[in-house]
């Protein structure tokens, strides 16, 4: 997970970011969906329906703020936005009263997410030499993952000695002041990815071939991935005790933190196609393994980490794939599909 020689201020920056966002969201995420079904008695639907609007929002926003950014709209900006927006609504589901609450916070939270992936992604892959590109993805997925590992671990703690849910959807506002401040100070003001003026054509024909292979077969893949709230359910419904869910989420991340980096540098040195390959061959198979019912708790938690592993395995791969074929004054419009 080492950031190695090289990287530059900007991907350390937002590795850093990353690692305390994630670390807030995680507090929430892994007991979200017993949040919604034990204390505001949502079913199953509801879950889905929060998740998928969520996602819907996300998806929607990330094509939007990269064209922008492609515009020459301060890519610092819109990711501060978004971070912002992402926190202050995050943990306000603390506050909630009923499952549509829910959903409309969790949607703000997404809208945030969309605002800033794909400039953030933009100024990552800008700030880098393809070369070393693999690497500096696989460094920020890294630190997203080990945000992501130290936030169901918080929960954890802080359930175990007698705090509510609620009250750990309201601490997790911390961090989130504290990405807010690490942006400020170490983001470089007027940080953009083209100068200010109309993006160059958005049309699907004039994009290189392989990356609309590429966009067609993470969208095809999108398709047949089962959202992590439901490998919650999943578990529990396996017969996982909720008070392990925090640990398991915690331990999927860990896992998918030591993967990242390695799986980044590993794409640099052998190329992003037979990484990105080899781990969608994974997400698949383990995919038809989760669909078969009666699995003893030892095999859960080994299915619910490799799941994990195989996502990470292609996530740094994958970003750099799309850095290395976007046309020039189409980075973020690129990020964003």
């Amino acid at each position: 997970m080492s950031a190695g020689p090289g990287l530059p201020r900007t991907v350390l920056v937002l590795g850093g970011v990353s690692l305390l966002n994630d670390l807030a969201s995680e507090m929430i995420t892994p007991l979200l969906p017993l949040f919604l079904t034990g204390a505001l008695g949502a079913g199953p639907a509801a879950v889905g329906l929060v998740e998928g609007a969520a996602e819907a929002a996300a998806s929607l926003l990330k094509l939007a703020s990269g064209r922008l950014a492609d515009r020459g709209w301060s890519a610092r900006g819109l990711v501060l936005g978004g971070y912002g927006l992402s926190n202050l609504a995050r943990p306000l589901i603390g506050l909630a009263g009923s499952w549509g609450a829910v959903l409309g916070l969790r949607v703000l939270d997404r809208v945030g997410k969309g605002l800033r992936t794909a400039p953030r992604d933009g100024l990552i892959s800008a700030a880098v030499a393809g070369p070393i590109r693999g690497r500096a993805f696989g460094f920020h997925r890294a630190m997203d993952h080990l945000g992501a590992m130290l936030g169901p671990l918080a929960a954890f703690a802080l359930l175990a000695v007698g705090v509510g849910m609620r009250e750990v959807f309201l601490a997790s506002a911390l961090f989130g002041a504290l990405v807010l401040g690490l942006l400020l100070w170490g983001l470089p003001r007027g940080a953009r990815l083209a100068p200010l003026g109309p993006a160059p054509s958005l049309r699907w024909g004039l994009l290189d071939a392989r990356l609309r292979r590429l966009l067609v077969g993470i969208g095809l893949l999108a398709l047949a991935t089962v959202p992590e709230a439901f490998l919650v359910l999943w578990a529990a419904g396996e017969g996982l005790a909720a008070v392990w869910v925090p640990l398991l989420w915690a331990a999927a991340h860990a896992v998918k933190a030591a993967v990242a980096a390695p799986a980044g540098r590993l794409a640099d040195r052998w190329g992003r196609l037979p990484v990105v390959g080899a781990g969608w061959a994974a997400r698949v198979l383990l995919l038809l393994l989760l669909a078969a019912p009666g699995w003893p708790l030892g095999a859960v938690w080994a299915l619910f980490l490799a799941y994990g592993a195989a996502l990470a395995f292609t996530e740094g791969a994958e970003r750099a794939l799309v850095g290395d074929l976007a046309p020039r004054g189409l980075q973020g419009t690129a990020f964003g599909l």
